[in-house]
């Protein structure tokens, strides 16, 4: 048992950035050391802890059974003690070199982060925010294995350690390629409702991540009994729209993303046949970060920007 009297704590640090880099160099920046300092730092844990913790592998650091399990835990310490060192009055976005990861579909890299981009430059330059992709078939793992700080979703039930904001309603649209040659056929244009028969008879394009054969558009289809030809699936939604604006087949997507895109691609927008219940598009985060200042600021700089893009008159759940 490791004798926490004379246990240098500022080891846990260097611990923390070898989990997160696999490189004794990378993990030196990220913590203000040398090379040669975070090697003779691990040489301290490793004799600690009595365990090897990370063996060389390339040019890289792989980390052992046993260090993999200390990730979690010791990233919840960490974090809880610098929330609990810092307030409020110690943020300035001015100054902060905070790295963020935030996930969510492709819609965010079309509707928010071209003006997140913009203000971040111009209030916190120093920031560093990425956009990852989300964990298929359990979003929010991408908060509980701490590659992510931020997700954005459709609502859900989350868990008790997860922290939630409702942030705007989406409904839905039907997009197709100008002169669609069925659609002009039929005498129809752009905000037009496409007859049902015609909407289930065309191929549809489905975003879906996991590669699943039906959405909401299906559910709400299902309801007055009809069903559509989902002939190819894509994990983005720029991968959909691509697809509809170079054939034939036409998709659901986003209201807001359907406007956005449709003048760039040369595509029409219309009306399902079907009444598509909206969807409710939330902000999550673990619960370790709700007081802390640059996540919070970030949070609240997200919701500045996504909140008009809300397509529906309805208040969120309580």
């Amino acid at each position: 048992m490791t004798n926490m009297a004379s246990f240098d704590l500022n080891l846990l640090r260097v611990l923390d950035a070898l989990l997160r880099e696999k490189s004794t160099v990378k993990a030196g920046r990220r913590v203000g050391l040398s090379q040669p300092a975070v090697s003779a730092a691990l040489g301290r844990l490793r004799h600690a802890l009595r365990d090897e913790l990370f063996f060389r592998r390339g040019q890289g650091l792989e980390p052992t059974d046993y260090a993999r399990t200390l990730a979690l835990p010791l990233r919840r310490i960490l974090d809880d003690l610098e929330a609990l060192l810092s307030g409020p009055e110690d943020f300035d976005p001015a100054t902060s070199d905070a790295t963020f990861k935030l996930s969510g579909s492709d819609f965010f890299a079309e509707m928010l982060m071209p003006r997140l981009a913009d203000e971040v430059s111009k209030r916190a330059p120093g920031m560093r925010v990425q956009l990852v992709d989300l964990v298929p078939d359990s979003y929010v793992d991408t908060l509980e294995r701490y590659e992510v700080d931020i997700a954005l979703i459709p609502a859900t039930d989350f868990p008790d350690w997860v922290d939630h904001k409702p942030v705007f309603w989406s409904s839905f649209s039907t997009i197709a390629r100008k002169d669609h040659p069925r659609l002009k056929n039929a005498g129809l244009k752009a905000g037009d409702t496409i007859p049902i028969d015609l909407f289930c008879d065309l191929g549809h394009v489905l975003f879906s991540p996991e590669g699943k054969l039906k959405a909401m558009g299906d559910a709400a289809l299902a309801r007055v009994g009809r069903s559509r030809r989902v002939v190819m699936t894509m994990p983005v939604f720029s991968g959909v729209y691509r697809a509809v604006s170079e054939s034939d087949l036409i998709a659901l997507i986003p209201s807001q993303l359907a406007e956005r895109i449709a003048e760039k691609l040369d595509i029409d927008v219309y009306e399902p046949p079907m009444r598509v219940e909206p969807a409710l598009l939330t902000m999550i985060w673990h619960r370790r970060s709700t007081a802390t200042p640059e996540h919070r600021w970030l949070r609240e700089l997200i919701t500045e920007i996504v909140t008009p893009l809300n397509t529906v008159d309805r208040p969120f759940p309580a």
